[in-house]
């Protein structure tokens, strides 16, 4: 009679953390629009080269990159708590940089405020992981999905503030970075909510799992990774260039905008039943179909230049990273044990985001120095998400016909 009675007691306290994790997302999730919406556009202004114009949101990636283990490690040891707080206080220390590069109108000190924010976006990443560690083996998929849907608000609340803060001071988009800082500064007091549990010291008896090389050796793992991996990067090498490639064509600021507020809604609104779908038709199907979206997300955007292609391949492109990269999460949260949670997760995430930092810096010259018109170089930034997309297909392709282990 006791183990049906244990399963609700622990979804309950899950329940808890997820509630607190959907508003971290909503709230401090706002930040991410606004740097990826305007950090193209201000760095253009302040490079000496516009083929540098997207470097400052590959810092951001970079920066989540190099910040991927150590925070890791810190959660591992101190708690969730403490690792969400610090990626606040980063956020909150590149916004504050950010600022003052605007003012005075130094591109070097704009990077290194970007490669702080990354701090934060490092931090933001491990709140799906967060989301199952007090969670049941049937809710975990849920969680994950319903955390992700935190993004819905994000999605408003980030475009909006670009749109209300941009031109409200003297220098252009000062404004949109002192909006970031009192994000961080209000929505980080949410982590004292939390209640998950420290991880436990191991014993010196105790099994420490399984090596990093031997993580990445184990198929479900490496997949996991891959299309993670692909999903995310894809994501970012299209998102990066959309605001200079609408502007390039001669729409205007409001609506890059308002097109990255349609992209990020289509990241997270199919999270309220990406869970679900899991559940019901299995991971690896659901990872197929976002790579599939994310094909045609590709084919909508090289289908002309209006406004309404635009808006349909940022669509499908969210919606397309949403079911691969929450597919391989969820591939991912279940390949592992608790006492390998530290070292795994920090390493998926360094790679994963090593793969976003070569996209990020790749969209730029993509964009901008592929072609010569703005027309050109956005074909060429879609045109690059083919191979990668055959090789997450054809890993996923591999792990579904391998034998199984007995």
């Amino acid at each position: 009679m006791s183990a049906p009675q244990t399963a609700p007691r622990s979804d309950a306290r899950a329940k808890r953390n997820v509630t607190v994790l959907v508003a971290a997302q909503a709230f401090l999730g706002a930040q991410l629009p606004i740097n990826f919406t305007i950090g193209g556009l201000a760095g253009q202004s302040l490079a000496p080269n516009p083929c540098l114009a997207t470097l400052p949101i590959s810092m951001i990636v970079i920066g989540s990159m190099l910040a991927a283990t150590p925070i890791s490690a810190l959660m591992q040891r101190l708690g969730r708590r403490a690792g969400f707080m610090l990626g606040s206080v980063g956020g909150m220390a590149g916004a504050a940089i950010s600022s003052y590069a605007l003012y005075v109108a130094s591109f070097e000190l704009f990077l290194l405020g970007a490669l702080f924010t990354g701090m934060y976006m490092s931090a933001q990443n491990f709140y799906r992981f967060a989301a199952t560690d007090t969670a049941s083996d049937d809710f975990r998929p849920k969680a994950i999905s319903y955390v992700m849907a935190g993004g819905l608000a994000s999605a408003i609340i980030g475009p909006q503030l670009v749109k209300a803060t941009t031109g409200a001071l003297v220098v252009p988009f000062l404004g949109s970075y002192l909006a970031v800082i009192a994000l961080n500064l209000v929505g980080m007091w949410l982590f004292l909510l939390l209640d998950i549990p420290k991880p436990p010291v191991p014993d010196h008896g105790a099994p420490h799992g399984r090596t990093r090389r031997q993580l990445l050796a184990t198929p479900r793992i490496a997949v996991a990774v891959i299309c993670a991996t692909v999903s995310y990067a894809l994501m970012n090498l299209v998102m990066t260039s959309t605001p200079l490639a609408v502007v390039g064509c001669g729409f205007h600021t409001g609506d890059a905008a308002n097109i990255v507020t349609a992209h990020v809604l289509a990241m997270y609104v199919p999270s309220f039943f990406t869970g679900f779908l899991i559940t019901r038709f299995g991971v690896e199907r659901i990872i197929a179909t976002g790579l599939v979206i994310l094909a045609g997300a590709g084919l909508v955007a090289m289908s002309g230049v209006n406004l309404m292609h635009f808006y349909g391949a940022l669509v499908l492109l969210g919606i397309g990273w949403n079911f691969g990269f929450i597919g391989a999460t969820s591939m991912l949260a279940g390949a592992h044990r608790p006492e390998e949670r530290g070292r795994m997760q920090g390493l998926n995430d360094v790679i994963v985001f090593g793969g976003v930092t070569f996209a990020s810096l790749a969209s730029g010259g993509l964009m901008n120095c592929s072609g010569g018109t703005p027309q050109a170089g956005w074909e060429m930034v879609n045109i690059a998400m083919a191979p990668f997309l055959v090789l997450a297909g054809g890993a996923l392709i591999w792990l579904v016909l391998r034998p199984k282990e007995a």
